[in-house]
This record gives C-alpha cells, sequence and structure tokens, in this order.
C-alpha cells in the first residue's frame, strides 16, 4: 500500500526524485539564475520533541483514540506551502493531543459531547488538504487541549437512489473511493477539485471547495440535496427536495461554515451519468486581452464548456511548456447524451473572431499543462525543499474589474517581492468562468532564502491580499477562509452577517470548542 507522508503532499512513493528532480531543478534555474536549489529533507518525526497528550479520554472512547506522534504530527498542519516548510524545518507548534476516529456518527456525538465538557478543542479532519491553516489546532481560547477529529472511517455510500440520480454519502469519504462506489451504477459527483485523490466529501462541503469544471456546477453547494451535522445543540438533519423556498436553507448554513458551526457526517449529493463524448482543443493568443475577451464571450455564450482555462502567458511558459504573447486557452466538452463536437467547433469561433489559433487534437499545450497540472503540489513540495517559495492565491472578480484587480495583484506581489529580496515570478490563469466574471489564479515561484521562506511569503501573501479586497475581489473563490484568510474574511463580510453568524455560533457550539479561530471567534462582542 502506498504510504501517506506525514509533512508534505500525498504519497511518499510519488514524490518527485531522479530524472524529474534533475528536470524540475533545471527549468528553475534557468528561469531564476542564482538561485540557491540545495535540497533539504525533512527530519524524522522522533526527533521532533512532540509534547506527551495533555488530555485522556473517557473509558469509553479511549478505543478511538491515537496518541502516536507521527500520527498526531501528520493531523497538526494542512497542505499549504507555509505548512510543508515548517514541517522540513520541524517546526510544529501546534500538535493535537489526540487523534480520534469516529467508527459512526454516534461516535461523534459522544466525542462532542466529551470535549464540550472537558473544554477539548475539536478540528474536524478529512483529508488534511487544507491550505488556508483550516486543520491546524492553533490556540484560539483557553481549552485544555485539542484532538484532531478523523472522520476516514465513514467512507461509504450508504444509499443509492437511481431514479432521482443522488445518493446518501458518509462524510469522511476520499474522492477515488467516492467514484469507485458510484461508478457500477454509471453515475458520478463529477466533483474533481485538484486535492480529489486526498479530500473527502465532507471536507469539500465544510470548506464549498471547487471543483475542475470550469462552468455550470464549479462549486460542490450546487451538489447538495441534504445534509446531517452534529452540533453541540443536537444534529441537524435537512430535508431531501430538488429545490424549496421555505426560508433560509439550513444546508446552506453549514456549507462553508469550516467545523465551526457542527461536524458534516453525512449528505444526500445530486449525481450525474458518467460522460460517453468528450472533445477538447487548446487555442493560441497573440494579444492577452483578446484572450480575455473571447473567453468571457464563451462564458456568456450558453455553451457550457467542462473546461474554459486561460492560461497567461507566463503560466503557459512554465506549466504548458508553451511560448506565447497572448496566453493559451484550455478548452472542453463533455456529455453523457449527446456529442459535443458542434458545442466545441462554435467556442472556436468565438476565439478566432479574437485572433485566436486552435490546436485540436495530439500533444498540445492543453495535454502537456494538464499532465503538470497533476504533478504540482508534488513539484512545489521538491522545490520548497530546495529553497523555492511556490505557492498559489485564487480570487474572483466581475469581467469589468478584471484588469485592473490583475495589475493589482501583480504590482503588489512584485512590489512584495522586491521588500523581501526574492527574484520571482507571478502567473495567472482562469480555474473558472461565470456570465459575469472570472475566477483568477495566481501562482508565484520565486527563489527564496532558505529558513526564511515562510516569512517571505507571508509578506507577499498578506500584501496581494490586502490587493484582492482593495481592488474589490473575494479573498478566497474555492480554498476556503480558515485562519490564514481571517483577517481580510474579516472586513469582506457584512457587519449585519457577521452579527448572525456569532449568534448561531453561540447556539450551536455553545462550549466554544468546534475549530475555535475558524469564520469567527467566540470572543468576538454582539
Amino acid at each position: 500500500m502506498p504510504r501517506r507522508s506525514w509533512w508534505g503532499w500525498g504519497h511518499v512513493e510519488d514524490a518527485v526524485i531522479g530524472a524529474e528532480a534533475a528536470a524540475l531543478t533545471g527549468r528553475v534555474a534557468a528561469l531564476l539564475p542564482g538561485a540557491d536549489l540545495t535540497e533539504h529533507r525533512p527530519p524524522d518525526v522522533a526527533s521532533l520533541g512532540i509534547r506527551a497528550p495533555r488530555v485522556e479520554p473517557p473509558g469509553a472512547l479511549a478505543r478511538l483514540c491515537s496518541a502516536d506522534p507521527a500520527d498526531r504530527a501528520a493531523h497538526a498542519h494542512g497542505q499549504a506551502f507555509r505548512d510543508v516548510v515548517r514541517c522540513l524545518l520541524g517546526e510544529l507548534p501546534h500538535v493535537p493531543d489526540l487523534v480520534v476516529r469516529p467508527a459512526d456518527e454516534a461516535d461523534v456525538v459522544d466525542v462532542l459531547d466529551w470535549c464540550t465538557r472537558a473544554n477539548v478543542a475539536v478540528v474536524p479532519f478529512g483529508g488534511g488538504t487544507s491550505v488556508v491553516g483550516g486543520v491546524e489546532p492553533r490556540p484560539a481560547g483557553d481549552h485544555a487541549g485539542a484532538v484532531s477529529l478523523d472522520l476516514g472511517a465513514l467512507d461509504r455510500v450508504v444509499e443509492l437512489d437511481r431514479v432521482s440520480r443522488a445518493a446518501r454519502i458518509q462524510a469522511g469519504v476520499l474522492g477515488p473511493a467516492l467514484e469507485d462506489q458510484l461508478r457500477p451504477h454509471g453515475l458520478t459527483l463529477r466533483h474533481f477539485p485538484q486535492s480529489f485523490e486526498f479530500s473527502s466529501l465532507g471536507g469539500w462541503l465544510a470548506t464549498r471547495a471547487g471543483g475542475h469544471y470550469a462552468t455550470v456546477y464549479t462549486h460542490i453547494d450546487d451538489l447538495v440535496e441534504a445534509t446531517r451535522v452534529v452540533t453541540g445543540a443536537g444534529v441537524s438533519q435537512s430535508r431531501r427536495l430538488p429545490g424549496s423556498g421555505a426560508g433560509p436553507s439550513p444546508d446552506r448554513l453549514f456549507l462553508g461554515s469550516e467545523g465551526a458551526l457542527g461536524v458534516i457526517t453525512e449528505a444526500w449529493m445530486r449525481l450525474q451519468d458518467r460522460p460517453r463524448w468528450r472533445a477538447g482543443a487548446s487555442v493560441l493568443f497573440d494579444d492577452y486581452a483578446k484572450a480575455v475577451a473571447a473567453t468571457r464571450e464563451i462564458s456568456q455564450s450558453g455553451l457550457f464548456p467542462s473546461n474554459c482555462r486561460l492560461l497567461d502567458p507566463v503560466e503557459a511558459l512554465v506549466n504548458a511548456g508553451t511560448t506565447t504573447s497572448g496566453g493559451v486557452l484550455v478548452l472542453g466538452f463533455e456529455s453523457a447524451g449527446h456529442p459535443v463536437e458542434r458545442s466545441l467547433e462554435r467556442a472556436l469561433e468565438l476565439c478566432r473572431d479574437h485572433g485566436g489559433t486552435p490546436r485540436e487534437g495530439g500533444r498540445d499545450a492543453g495535454a502537456t499543462w494538464k499532465s503538470s497540472f497533476l504533478r504540482m503540489p508534488y513539484q512545489r513540495d521538491a522545490l520548497a525543499a530546495r529553497g523555492m517559495i511556490v505557492e498559489t492565491f485564487e480570487t474572483a472578480c466581475t469581467w469589468d474589474a478584471f484588469d485592473d484587480l490583475r495589475a493589482a495583484v501583480l504590482t503588489a506581489a512584485n512590489q512584495a517581492m522586491d521588500a523581501a529580496g526574492v527574484t520571482g515570478a507571478v502567473t495567472c490563469r482562469f480555474t473558472h468562468v461565470y456570465p459575469d466574471g472570472p475566477a483568477p489564479y495566481f501562482g508565484v515561484y520565486a527563489a527564496g532564502r532558505w529558513g526564511d521562506t515562510v516569512a517571505q511569503w507571508d509578506d507577499i501573501k498578506a500584501a496581494v491580499s490586502e490587493a484582492l479586497i482593495v481592488a474589490g475581489g473575494t479573498i478566497t473563490h474555492h480554498h476556503a477562509v480558515g485562519r490564514d484568510h481571517r483577517p481580510w474574511y474579516d472586513r469582506q463580510r457584512p457587519d449585519p452577517f457577521a452579527a448572525a453568524l456569532r449568534a448561531a455560533k453561540r447556539a450551536l457550539d455553545p462550549g466554544g470548542v468546534l475549530n475555535p479561530g475558524v469564520l469567527v471567534d467566540v470572543t468576538d462582542p454582539g
């Protein structure tokens, strides 16, 4: 069986080594001459000096709990760049006292009851792929300890309604295991975030995750029929309905709540028939403004491509190996019910109207980029271990605001890199597109100073986050708020909504133990 890395992304066996590592560092050396690419290896867990647990569970729950240092270390962080580097440096300041693995919902209720009585923080843990500090048990209040509530044992499709094309699914199931259980029925959830292999349904729901598909069902929200959530005030079970106008949606209260209001244990999810027809192409542009205009027109055309990912010239060069002055648009269509070539051809006509040159089939820029996309997290780890700053941030804005927002972000990122004394490049791609705006996703590739790269990135992140908020974008389109985005999320949300959220927190988590520090603080006034 493949082994999960305790410090970095994915499986140990899939790490970037050998010829792949040599080629990767060679490309970086060519892009950033003079960068110190000395490799640094992670320490052994035994050398970290992880403290003994501060809390002891009741006898009835002891069977669910692990105090193993390696297990606790793997649950002490997410998968952001700063998480990976801190692990490489052996810096794990906030380790859960116990990892608790409930076998069923009744166990979740019992654990939450114990933690409320004992004032122990509960941090729900799905696949551990948070990139915003969402699963790190940082202190946020005077708690006796903290446990990581790993829902991995709740991993089954419990019930399937083929007529309505829906299924009742436990929250701990990871992406591949979920699709394996749906495939014999000819169905799919059709939600494929980059973290798909290592993230869970409950994590997707709790963070309002975005999938791979560029239009229509872009977020997990769109696929939810009903939810079941364990809270400090009881179990919330919403009714299965295709739609309802009966007041504010109970599901919407918990979608995106990041474990601060309750623990999602299962959900009825809307499914789709598995696609049978696919068609795709990549389109090269000489002018970036025209590439953006073409992408906007496609998003407003009603064609609804499954992929409509615009790579700017830097992104096209770094991750697709394509040199172009205007960028590359990666297009894809798919359907379970009918051929899609005509839809692709219409989209290509729109691209030609804006000066685009299509390339269909073969090993084109789109195929190269997709291959790179799947390896990006592993490559990020390899570069982070070599003193590079490799991280992303994402947002969404209206089409009329995009040019100014992109300019502001690039200026802020470059100024912050200059101030930090690092040389690097900033890339941009659209991950999702809507009729009223895109979701730009930026990447930073910079040569940092080993030992200082976390602080250097934190300065860059703060600068670009400020630029996003000032320019009218969202602090996150699909990465969630966590703890890292809190300062800017607190400014983005309306004050009356913040007051309502605080009230919901008090009502549903009276002990203040559910993922403290995420979304809203129990000590907030109001």
